[in-house]
């Protein structure tokens, strides 16, 4: 890992931990509260994402490269299963 990475401070890291708890609790709240699919969805999708900044950050704290390799497939999968679902929702809409 480069130099400029490992001098970041425990703090920084463990606050954007902490950051990314928060949005995801509330996501799990909008997943479990939203009123349609298509909110649904949308939370499903940032969940996803947040669990890709947690790998990151976990990354970085670790100083593992092999990590991001997680989040790089974890991304493929989610850009997969969201144009499944838009595609499901278009059809189930328009036809």
């Amino acid at each position: 890992m480069s130099t400029a990475l490992a001098n970041i401070p425990d703090w920084v890291l463990l606050a954007s931990l902490g950051m990314l708890t928060a949005a995801m609790l509330v996501s799990l709240y909008a997943l479990y509260r939203g009123p349609s699919l298509p909110d649904r969805i949308v939370a499903l999708d940032l969940i996803a994402s947040l669990t890709i900044g947690f790998v990151i950050v976990f990354a970085v704290y670790s100083a593992q490269v092999r990590y991001l390799d997680i989040a790089a497939i974890v991304v493929l999968v989610v850009f997969i299963g969201t144009v499944a679902y838009a595609t499901y929702l278009k059809k189930k809409y328009y036809d």
